[in-house]
């Protein structure tokens, strides 16, 4: 079983690339190449109508929404994520869902602001300070989550949560570019801790070699230096 994941480096497709690194799953990569705005191509649209990244072709179908692929993949490969009969399998989802559908799509918010608010600066300002308040909120919530010891998150072994989590932190630390610096990790020492735990591993080291991360992606983030595509 191969897979095909398009990706466009230091975007969402990274966390699924660490997910099939982890699970040492057969997988090939296609640019998508923002400089060329390939995403809304008519070809790329016809597999993902969404004109976002990632996607992947699996033999059954193929996938597109970050959270829905790593599920998918976690279930079927049996590892990272608790199984469906499993008892842990609620606080799981729960805790995916909410990386997905609340910290992910407003860091989207705050790094696109024009596409929710339109192009006044004041308008964007705003809305950029409403959610610096509620994303640092949320850090805070799976700061505690880290330290209590949960069996998903900051575990020894790493599951999809802590893929995702870490490469949202990466992004917090570095957009939006003209914004001010409002994140620090050193505000979630348990967060900081999960991220050093992450970066360790042998699927971060691959990424970093095929997206050009830089040394320490997730603790002291740089901006990517891909040797192919665009991170922007």
């Amino acid at each position: 079983m191969t897979y095909r994941l398009h990706y466009a480096p230091d975007n969402a497709s990274l966390i699924i690339r660490l997910a099939l690194e982890e699970l040492g799953a057969p997988y090939e990569t296609q640019l998508v190449n923002r400089v060329e705005d390939a995403q809304q191509s008519a070809a790329y649209l016809r597999l993902n109508p969404n004109g976002l990244i990632p996607t992947l072709e699996t033999p059954q179908a193929t996938l597109f929404e970050t959270g829905a692929i790593l599920l998918w993949l976690a279930d079927t490969h049996g590892a990272l994520a608790p199984g469906p009969d499993t008892a842990a399998r609620g606080d799981f989802l729960k805790w995916l869902f909410f990386l997905s559908n609340t910290v992910h799509a407003e860091m989207r918010m705050l790094f696109y602001p024009q596409k929710y608010i339109g192009d006044d600066a004041a308008h964007q300002a705003a809305l950029r300070a409403g959610l610096q308040k509620s994303l640092a909120a949320h850090l805070q919530k799976l700061n505690r989550l880290a330290s209590a010891g949960h069996p998903w998150l900051a575990a020894p072994e790493p599951s999809v949560l802590d893929l995702y989590l870490t490469t949202l932190l990466r992004w917090l630390a570095l957009y939006p570019k003209e914004g001010a610096r409002w994140f620090s990790l050193s505000d979630t020492p348990h967060l900081y801790r999960l991220a050093s735990q992450v970066e360790c591993r042998a699927s971060v080291q691959a990424a970093i070699k095929a997206e050009g991360l830089g040394p320490t992606p997730f603790t002291q983030p740089t901006y990517a230096t891909p040797p192919e595509g665009s991170a922007t």
